[in-house]
Parts: structure tokens; sequence; C-alpha cells
């Protein structure tokens, strides 16, 4: 696991330095504190008569050692110095792939991955990517083209930010690095905020600041070193059912290539329960074999919930010693779940080593925010960087169960989900009679996850859209809420864009005729690549912990993509095959344990231990004066939530990180 950073030019444009490259790698020492590499070329004149002048580019790498220890040193190049990379990440079938491309002629001067991925571009060019299992984001500069190739894995587990600006594009796996290029603009994207006040995270391909952008999962994209042209196209994507007619453009000037789905002859018939289950196991016990190739330690996160015990399970029927596995809890009993994973260790016979985490856990905040480079309001981030330093001091690489909860319909909002849209079947008349506002003057308690309240959110929202029914139930701030936050000039500024519309786009590009079906691939192609796997890349790779994980390996994710809702969700319970296919691997008391999720007592901390820090900062009046938020909302909602008359937590917390994340990354610059 690594940290890339670079860029590439035309003639007219200004070179990137050696001095700036080394700043921007010196940013991502984090993500690679082993070792670090430059190289910087700059060719003569490719024909004065054309007008043609130099071109140059600029690879850098910071290095965290897993695999070839030794040899893996980067920025790599081929035989001759005509192609070179920078990567970040791993290849996981490196050993497969090498044999193949030694059988066409190319030879290999080193044990690691990356050398396989400097000879898959010669070999087969963009479609290089094609040939890839595993989490991926790089960079190859193809000398004799003056071409520079960008690629970032199927699923988003590994980030690549660019900016394109005056015949020259710049790219880092984070933000901060583009940061330390001479005269980087820092202006906040009205949109951006938009998005993350309604989802919590920037989605992709916008970042929080004006001119630099995420390429998007699953995408390629091509520099011209000679023209300053850039191609973005898309590779792959879930095989889910998908509208007929469907360009699915990203910023790119190129429709996507067609996606290799799997060839529906070797899945079995939709009443094959035992077949798909046999399928199921046979390709995630392949997924983790491969994800547990390392010439480092590693062992596996384990909450007790059935995800990361399947696959800690695996695990350890794959190894002779006792896999290594580690938990965080909270002293607030209803989100501390290290008695199930005390339980799953004592089952599968794992080194168990648990942790936890107290209001002062947060001090870690100003880290979060450095890390994460833009706004991010999931605070599930807390727990996971504790974890990552936690398990940081045992072992380099830890193995998740993130991805199963898309996958197989394991979060409880696809019951509701299931739910309204049986209603929806139901006469107009009586739909609105739920739908009713009589629902919502029924006095509930303040907790927000309890059920009376769980019940008026879910009736309130009946009369919308399916799919505005969907954002609005995940959103922080709603449809509702959001103009009340907005200032009248911030609002005027975003001339009526719509911060729903990431979701609300990704509901068009999936077709599925089942809405459960279909609001997974939503999740899968938003929510997990935007806040799940964001979250584990930036937390873990703060402590140069690597996270892989086995749910995200393609083949198993199209395998669920084909799969049948009723394998998935049946009667209240998601995740059922899962749980049928792994019984052995389950405690029973983990096979039959409602969903807790890996949530934080912020409504216990904001009234309590940080109730201080919370009014200080949100009520400060530089944050009050920014001119995005409504000053008397904001202090309504603290009102609300500190006398506990309400539980504002998640809006709250958005609102501190982004005052906060605006103090280091906008105020403290124009300051100096």
């Amino acid at each position: 696991m690594c940290g890339i950073a670079g860029g590439c030019w035309i003639s007219q444009s200004e070179p990137l330095g050696e001095a700036v490259l080394r700043r921007m790698t010196a940013a991502l020492s984090h993500r690679g504190p082993d070792d670090d590499g430059h190289y910087l070329s700059a060719s003569a004149p490719l024909s004065a008569a054309k007008g043609i002048g130099s071109s140059g580019v600029a690879l850098g790498h910071r290095r965290l050692s897993i695999i070839d220890l030794s040899g893996g040193h980067q920025p790599l190049s081929n035989e001759d110095g005509s192609v070179w990379i920078a990567f970040n990440g791993e290849v996981y079938n490196y050993r497969e792939l090498k044999p193949q491309l030694e059988s066409l002629g190319h030879r290999f001067r080193t044990l690691s991955d990356t050398e396989c991925l400097v000879h898959a571009y010669e070999q087969w060019g963009h479609e290089c990517v094609q040939h890839l299992r595993g989490m991926f984001a790089f960079a190859i500069w193809d000398d004799r083209h003056r071409k520079l190739f960008l690629a970032r894995d199927r699923m988003g587990q590994k980030p690549l930010v660019y900016r394109l600006a005056a015949g020259r594009i710049t790219f880092a796996s984070e933000l901060k690095s583009l940061l330390q290029v001479p005269g980087a603009p820092r202006d906040v994207n009205p949109e951006a905020v938009a998005d993350f006040v309604t989802l919590q995270y920037v989605p992709h391909p916008k970042t929080m600041l004006r001119g630099y952008h995420k390429l998007p999962p699953a995408h390629w994209a091509e520099f011209d070193a000679t023209t300053g042209d850039l191609l973005v196209r898309r590779y792959w994507e879930a095989p889910y059912a998908r509208p007929a007619a469907d360009s699915r453009d990203t910023e790119s000037t190129t429709t996507p290539a067609e996606p290799r789905a799997e060839s529906l002859s070797r899945l079995p018939n939709d009443d094959d329960t035992l077949g798909w289950s046999r399928l199921l196991r046979e390709r995630l016990s392949d997924a983790v074999r491969l994800r547990m190739r390392s010439d480092v330690p590693f062992g596996a996160f384990l909450s007790g919930g059935v995800d990361s015990t399947i696959i800690t399970g695996l695990m350890q029927q794959l190894v002779s010693h006792k896999v290594q596995t580690f938990s965080i809890g909270f002293s607030v009993k209803q989100f501390d779940e290290r008695k199930y994973a005390r339980e799953a260790a004592a089952h599968l016979g794992t080194e168990h080593h648990e942790f936890v985490v107290d209001p002062s856990a947060v001090e870690i905040l100003p880290k979060l925010v450095r890390y994460f480079d833009e706004p991010f309001a999931d605070s599930s981030a807390i727990p996971t960087m504790s974890l990552s330093h936690l398990t940081r001091q045992h072992v380099t690489v830890a193995l998740t169960g993130d991805g199963g909860d898309e996958l197989f319909a394991g979060y409880d909002r696809y019951l509701a989900v299931d739910l309204a849209a049986k209603l929806d079947r139901w006469p107009s008349p009586i739909r609105a009679l739920w739908a009713s506002p009589v629902w919502q003057r029924v006095p509930a308690p303040v907790r927000q996850k309890s059920k009376l309240r769980q019940m008026k959110r879910f009736l309130s929202a009946l009369g919308q859209p399916p799919e505005r029914r969907y954002v609005n139930w995940i959103s922080i701030f709603d449809d509702v809420r959001r103009p009340e936050l907005f200032t009248d000039d911030f609002a005027a500024s975003l001339a009526g864009y719509d911060g729903a519309s990431f979701l609300l786009d990704a509901y068009a590009r999936c077709a599925e005729s089942d809405f459960v079906h279909r609001t997974t691939c939503v999740d899968l192609e938003t929510y997990l690549p935007c806040d799940i796997l964001t979250k584990v890349d930036r937390a873990s790779m703060a402590y140069g912990l690597e996270a892989r994980s086995p749910f995200m390996d393609h083949p198993v994710v199209e395998l669920a993509a084909r799969m049948p809702r009723r394998l998935k969700l049946r009667g209240r319970r998601g995740k059922q095959i899962l749980t049928e296919t792994f019984r052995d691997l389950l405690p029973e008391s983990i096979q039959t344990r409602p969903k807790m999720g890996f949530g934080v007592p912020l409504d216990h901390w904001f009234r309590g231990e940080l109730r201080e820090m919370l009014t200080d900062t949100l009520l400060d009046t530089r944050s009050l004066q920014r001119g995005y938020f409504n000053p008397a909302t904001v202090r309504r909602l603290v009102d609300e939530h500190t006398s506990a008359q309400w539980d504002h937590s998640a809006r709250l917390w958005l609102l501190l990180v982004f005052e906060l994340w605006h103090r280091h990354f906008i105020d403290d610059i124009v300051r100096s």
C-alpha cells in the first residue's frame, strides 16, 4: 500500500519540478513510511515543423512494503525504460499473471506485483485493467506515445484525485498532495457543500474544492502530452440490470466501454439455492486466499458481525497458526459489540485483541480532518481510526468484512424499502392516511433510533416517489432541513442544484425491477465507495496499515449482483445466503443477533464531555458568519440537542467536521 503523486504537461505548460514533486510525496508519507522514489523526464521537441515543443512527466511514490520487501522500489520501469509506473494498492493475482506474461515474451527483474502491471500495460494497453484482481490506483507513463495512463480499481477502494489546468494534469492519492503545487487554488465548491450536508460525504467526481476531481471507481483516464487532451472512460460495472440506452457519462468526452459481465450459463438456476451457496463459498474463499498473500504479518478486523466473522473464519481455515483479530468498543452498552467479537474469536480460535473508545478519543478529530482531506461526517471514522491504530501495533495488513451489507441486503433500511414498496401498491387514500402529518404530532423519545421515531420517519415519506423517499431516509439534512440550513445567499449560489442528485442519478442507471435489489445497486455505486471504502482507506492509511476487503473481489461482486433477491432478503432478515452458507463459522448468537452497525455514542458525548467543544466551535462568531449556514438554524440545532429535546447528533457532527475542515484547509492557509 502506498501513496502516489505526479504530473504530466504539454510543451506550453509549466513543468512540475523535483522540489514540488518531493513536497507532494512528503504529504503522503503516512501512506508509505518505508521508502520513497521519484522519476522526472522531459522530451526533446517532437516536431518543430508542427510547432510541438517538449513535454514531460513527473512520478512520485511513497511505499508501504507488503510484497517483495527488497525489490519493489518505485517508480518502476520496463526493460528499456519506455514505460514507468507509480502504483498504490495490490494486484492479488500477480502470481497467476506473471507466467502468462512471461510466455508472451516479457522479462521480470523483481518479485513484485507492480512489475506485472508494467508488462500488462505493455501487452494489453488500456485493457490491462480487465486482467487485474485487486485494489489499485496507478499512473503509467508511456514514453513512446507520450501519454499518461491513470486507472482506479472497480470498487473504488484506492483513491485517485487530479487537477487539469493550462495543459497540465497533476494527480495524487490524496487531495492534500495536490495542494502542495504552487498556486493551487482553494475555492470551495458550493455544489459539493450541498452534496455533503445531504450525504455526509463529497461524491465522485467532485471534491470540496473547485477544479479538482476524483477519478470515479472502475474508470481509467489518459492524458495526451502532445495535445493536452484528457480522455476518461468506464471499463467495468456490476452486472445488475441496466437501462438499454445508458451513456453513463462522467466528466469525460466519451461513452464507457462495455463491461465484461459473467456468462449466465455458468450460474445456477434461480431456484437452485444449494448451487448458489456452493458458488458463493468457492468465490469468497478464493478472495480470502488471494488477500492473504503478504510478506508481512496480517490479521483481521473482527466486530462480531456476520461479515467480519465469516472472513476471519475463512482465514483461520487457511493457516495453521492463530489469526490475530482486533475489535473496538464503547463504555455505552448499546454501542458496544465486544461481547460478540469475543464469542466469534473463541468460536474460531483466534488470538484476539480489543480496545475501548471513550470521549477523549475525539482528540483524534484534528487528525481525522487532516487525513480525510475533505469534510467527512461518518462518525464511525473515529472508531475505525482507533481500531487501525491498535491493529498497526501488531500487524501491517488486516482483512475486513466491508461490502457484505451492500452485496447481500444486510442493512435494516432495506427492510423499510421492502415494506414501503409493498405499501405503494395499496390504494392512494390508504397511503395518504398513513402519510398524514397527524402521525408526526405523536410524542416520541428523544433517542433518534427509538422505534416510534423511526416509524414516524418512515410514515412521513410514504407519499414520495420511492427514489426520493430513500434519499430522504438516509440523508443527514433531507429535503425539508436543507433549505432551513442554508443562508439565502448560499442557496442562490446553488442555482437550484439538488444535493440528492448523486443518488437519484444512480437510480436512473440501475434498472432492476425489484426496488430492494435496485437500491442495493445504488448503494454499491454510491455509499460504498464514497463513504465506507473512503473511511477505511483514510483511517487505515493514516497509520500505515493496509486494509483488504475480500467481499470487494469483483468475481464475488458479480456473483452477488446476479443472485436472486430472495436469497438475500427473506422475511425480516437480510444476508440469508451468507448466514446459511457459512453457518459453520458463525456462533448461534451471531447468526440471530440484530444488526448494530459501527456507531458512536455522539448523542451522549455532545450532552456531556464534548458539549463545551461543540458549542465553542459551532457558536463561535467565525463559524456563524461564514455565509453557508443560517446562524439561527445552527443555534436551534445546538439548543435542541443539548437540552435533550431532540437528537441532532449526526447533524451537529457534520457541521462540526465542516467547520474544523474549513479552519484547517481554508482559513489557516489564507492567514499564512
